[in-house]
């Protein structure tokens, strides 16, 4: 789900490809106002190491017309203060957050 500016949501639908616990997860996205011709195959990889957990979130696009569409847009923006939030969250339930800048890689 994503709120707008405008106030309207845009709501996405996805669908459960590969569920491999406890370290990943593949899905796809289709935008009900589909903008970016078609569905998106998000892949997430979860690894520990040392105590620590790092998530790599993949989107594979329709094409590259797509992502450099979606690159245009803030969501870059959006899911880097989404992880910044969870970062707030986690320190406040006294759990290991992400380090510093997790949310550029």
């Amino acid at each position: 789900m994503d709120a707008r500016s405008d106030r309207t949501l845009k709501v996405t639908t996805p669908t459960d490809r590969e569920i491999a616990p406890p370290d990943r997860l593949v899905h796809t996205e289709l935008f009900d106002d589909d903008w970016t011709g078609g569905e998106t195959q998000v892949t997430t990889v979860l690894v520990e190491q040392g105590g620590k957990t790092t998530l790599t979130m993949t989107i594979l696009y329709s094409s590259r017309e797509a992502r450099d569409a979606v690159l245009k847009t803030p969501m870059e923006q959006g899911v880097a203060a989404s992880y910044d939030r969870l970062a707030e969250l986690l320190a406040t339930l006294g759990t290991p957050a992400m380090g510093k800048g997790a949310a550029d890689s």
